[in-house]
């Protein structure tokens, strides 16, 4: 969940070439739901909703869940995603148990691991 689906539409876009599939907007013209594709992979992006509860990190305070990317050029993406507007969490480096991996927190408080195998 994320309080600006917009802008969260255009970071995709920018950080990972994500295709907008198709959007849901409420009457203000705001996002409601994005539906949108990375690699042939889809995903939603959704505004919080107060009144149920869902919200998005920023006003959680945090997050506990990890989005884990696998992708052929790692170094490519996350220094997309950077360029951007993600913040590093983990410096990309090849790990001993056999991937290639790097993390980073992007402007809506969603934390992302971009791997591949090495």
């Amino acid at each position: 969940y994320m309080k600006d689906v917009a802008d969260a539409i255009i970071f995709y876009i920018k950080a990972f070439n994500a295709k907008e599939i198709r959007r849901w907007s409420n009457d203000d013209g705001s996002v409601h739901v994005a539906e949108m594709m990375i690699d042939g992979a889809m995903f939603h992006l959704h505004e919080e909703v107060l009144r149920d509860s869902k919200l998005s990190p920023h006003t959680l305070g945090g997050n506990s869940v990890v989005l884990g990317l696998l992708v052929i050029d790692p170094d490519a993406v996350i220094k997309k995603a950077l360029e951007a507007g993600a913040k590093e969490t983990g410096t990309l480096q090849d790990y001993d148990y056999g991937y290639r991996q790097g993390s980073f927190t992007d402007p809506f408080g969603h934390y992302w691991t971009v791997q591949k195998a090495i």
